[in-house]
């Protein structure tokens, strides 16, 4: 087996592939061939030793893969040896085999693109979450996404789109024309436009009906402003704080923490708003959930209702190469490590 290991906390450079033995999958178990693995922002974080959820270095991150069942363990039913799947993974995604629970293994279509699904898991399950499960959006919503140009972003421009909604998205001028192409209907340059007065413009002074923020910082306390009346706030990252090491983040994150707003439930009352947090890295107990919200997205994907959007794929002897190509937010959709 081959994996990309974190053997020190660092910057992209520290990342080094290493051989090891072969896993062997426990009861209920499966094993995955790989044929990508999906490179996320906490990715990132846990490299520069600031994702407390991560295990210490040396450690091999990765929370999302596509392949082909390889091995069955005892117990496993209802998939079989060869079949195309994708599955949420509770780091070690960085492999080219990976044993995972079944509950979090979802079959896929024969002849689906096994690199382009390790672009699913995380991103769409995100929004799926946010969206079709907490967000309840209807035709007649108003949607605002931060980083519409990345992975989230772009899954949930699709699942938003699919719903009826109105979107408007921040993204890089250099990527509206991408997004309008992909259904966005009002574009937001961050780096030269206030999104919230340019919110409030596009809305008639309203508010949007669900904000999609991973931002963090003063972004949350701007983005809460933008709700209409009975609008939700969904608060899924921290980019504020993001460093490429711990030293770095000494500077970066007091800073966006003195920024973050608190929220008063009688505030929360009187504006008729509702503000979420999601953290994927912690609902590994909620086997169903995830099973059945992966198996939607499956289906979605075979109906031609969804694509995942690849940016990038980068062989695991270039890592630091997909880690920098996410870290300087030059990516238009998912980054994918290849064995």
């Amino acid at each position: 087996m081959r994996q990309v290991w974190i053997p020190r906390y660092g910057e992209a450079d520290v990342l080094e592939v290493r051989s090891g033995p072969d896993p062997t999958p426990l009861d209920g178990e499966v094993r995955i061939r790989v044929s990508g693995s999906g490179v996320n922002f906490a990715d990132l974080s846990a490299r520069a030793g600031l994702y407390p959820d991560a295990p210490p270095a040396p450690m091999v991150v990765g929370y999302e893969v596509a392949g082909t069942v390889d091995t069955l363990g005892p117990g496993v039913e209802g998939i079989s040896v060869g079949d195309p799947v994708m599955a949420i993974t509770r780091f070690r995604g960085y492999s080219d085999l990976v044993c995972v629970p079944r509950q979090q293994v979802a079959r896929l279509h024969e002849g689906a693109d096994l690199v382009a699904a390790a672009g699913i898991p995380v991103t769409f399950l995100t929004s799926y979450l946010m969206l079709n499960r907490l967000g309840s959006v209807r035709p007649s919503d108003t949607v605002l996404i931060h980083s519409a140009g990345g992975g989230v972003g772009l899954s949930a421009l699709q699942l938003a789109k699919n719903l009826g909604a109105t979107v408007i998205g921040t993204a890089s001028a250099a990527k509206h024309e991408r997004l309008a192409a992909r259904g966005l209907d009002h574009a937001i340059d961050y780096r030269s436009a206030d999104f919230e007065k340019e919110v409030m413009r596009l809305t008639g002074g309203r508010g949007a009906d669900v904000v999609l923020d991973a931002q963090g910082g003063r972004s949350f306390r701007k983005s809460y402003r933008c709700l209409a009346p009975m609008g939700r706030l969904f608060c899924f990252g921290f980019a504020a704080a993001n460093a490429p090491t711990r030293l770095k983040a000494v500077r970066t994150l007091p800073q966006a923490m003195a920024q973050t707003p608190l929220f008063h439930p009688m505030q929360l009352m009187n504006a008729n708003k509702g503000v979420f947090g999601i953290n994927m890295g912690h609902l590994w107990g909620e086997s169903t959930l995830i099973g059945d919200s992966l198996t939607a997205l499956a289906s979605m994907w075979k109906a031609g209702e969804i694509e995942p959007i690849i940016d990038s794929t980068y062989p695991f002897d270039k890592a630091r190469d997909a880690h920098t190509q996410l870290e300087e937010a030059r990516n238009f959709g998912k980054v994918v490590l290849v064995p």
